[in-house]
């Protein structure tokens, strides 16, 4: 029986409420922290790293206890449910520190409630993605729905980039007062926001539970970080979309971290909240154009690996159009639509053009070692992009501490212009453009010496493979 439109509708639904958490955990959970608060920006940088390489342990962890439930309630939605609640009150005591810790208490407590998040994100994540086989058929209901989510996926992370720090601003004065420091008022509207969301995340899932229905039994394959490895050391294709991945997601992620410190000390004007937002907005939505329009276009004229490499020359040319504009002093947000459109569109492409290759490197290992990993190789993407997210924070954070960048002032009011010295700001402007094209040269360097599956090379595979069976 094929899936309604309620059904499909819920599914997606949830996919929203669970990227709309993630998104405001990923891109303002160090912001908070260091700019905010005041707590040390390499301690931060630690912290979401080493809850990142914990994730390489716990994502499978939870994959096994998920398959070995059993319940009237099926395998999946019993700890889809159990994670998001968990989930959505770990991310309000998140942003909810209380006033009174300072030092090391609160470096302590941003480290116990982020590691606690990534834990039960993961509770709810892995059954998410992990049911969709117990409620459709095999072939393309199933692609079309896995489709729907990523895009739903896709709308829920716009979402949160559009509105948090307009909406955080907002809530914080209306709360606090016009008058209140800048710091009182962005504490507030971020503790009110996140309780909204953490609200909307478990009606969205709740909606997902109550309208899904799975099958009587489901097997699930798991893999572990065994598996991960030994995948890995034995398909050397796969290890070359791995290392690009990494390479890819870290360059784009180190000018998402910092980003919102160059609209506030380097733009610097009483509006950069609108600015930030504005900009984010343009850049989000030509992410989701290159996906949808730019990269059908571009693969009938080029085959993939081609556009891999168009869309790395684009990356960098905006990244250097980005540096040469921030360096005469152009502070016109529209202005700096020119680098975005380059920078974004280029990021959406290699969101679809790395899934491709990844899901090639399946292929390639069955011919080669007689193993099909696709489980395996497929679980590994979730952790290495999780992996990025941690290294790039990492250097934003020692970016922030070397060029003494951000911390809290409580004398600070809301609507005075925010200053730093002027090499704080060139070592800013030198962080999110200079190291993320080296890592996307790199990335380029990596592939193209590395990376054999050309379309001959997987049409021989393919028919190799076909003959075999």
């Amino acid at each position: 029986m094929r899936l309604s439109g309620k059904e499909k509708a819920a599914y997606g639904l949830g996919a929203v409420g669970k990227d709309m958490v993630y998104m405001l955990s990923a891109s303002y959970v160090l912001y908070y922290y260091q700019d905010i608060l005041g707590v040390s920006a390499v301690a931060m940088g630690m912290i979401l790293l080493v809850a990142r390489i914990f994730d390489a342990f716990n994502d499978p962890i939870m994959g096994v206890i998920v398959a070995k439930t059993k319940t009237k309630w099926g395998k999946f939605r019993p700890w889809l449910l159990i994670g998001t609640v968990t989930n959505a009150i770990i991310l309000y005591f998140l942003y909810a520190a209380p006033p009174s810790l300072t030092g090391s208490g609160l470096t302590a407590y941003a480290a116990i409630f982020y590691i606690l998040w990534g834990i039960t994100y993961t509770m709810m994540d892995i059954p998410y993605w992990s049911m969709v086989p117990a409620f459709t058929e095999s072939g393309k209901e199933r692609e079309n729905l896995s489709a729907l989510a990523r895009s739903c996926a896709g709308v829920g992370s716009a979402i949160i980039t559009i509105i948090t720090i307009i909406s955080v601003k907002a809530i914080g004065t209306a709360i606090e007062g016009a008058n209140a420091s800048s710091v009182t008022i962005e504490r507030t509207g971020f503790k009110y926001l996140t309780l909204i969301v953490a609200i909307l995340f478990i009606i969205f899932t709740l909606i997902t539970c109550v309208c899904i229905k799975e099958k009587s039994s489901v097997d699930m394959e798991t893999a572990s970080v065994k598996d991960m490895f030994r995948a890995l050391i034995q398909n050397d294709q796969a290890m070359t979309m791995v290392i690009a991945i990494v390479l890819v997601n870290s360059a784009v992620y180190i000018t998402s971290n910092l980003v919102i410190y160059f609209f506030k000390y380097d733009i610097s004007n009483v509006s950069w909240q609108n600015d930030y937002t504005l900009f984010t907005t343009f850049g989000g939505g030509m992410q989701i154009l290159s996906m949808m329009l730019f990269f059908p276009i571009l693969r009938k004229f080029f085959n993939t690996i081609k556009v891999f490499y168009v869309s790395i020359y684009s990356a960098v040319i905006g990244y250097i159009v980005l540096l040469l504009m921030s360096l005469i002093g152009i502070k016109s947000v529209f202005a700096l639509f020119i680098p975005a459109f380059f920078i974004f569109s280029s990021v959406g492409v290699l969101n679809v053009i790395v899934t491709i290759f990844l899901a090639n490197t399946v292929d390639y290992g069955e011919w080669k070692n007689k193993r099909r990993d696709e489980s395996v190789i497929f679980s590994m993407q979730t952790f290495v992009v999780k992996l990025a997210s941690g290294v790039a924070a990492l250097v934003a954070s020692v970016c922030l501490s070397v060029f003494n960048i951000g911390g809290a002032n409580t004398d600070e009011v809301v609507t005075e212009v925010v200053k730093i010295s002027s090499s704080s700001v060139f070592g800013l402007r030198m962080t999110m453009t200079i190291i993320p094209m080296a890592v996307l040269v790199v990335a380029f360097v990596v592939f193209k010496k590395n990376y054999l599956l050309t379309d001959e090379k997987l049409g021989e595979i393919s028919a190799e493979l076909s003959k075999n069976k």
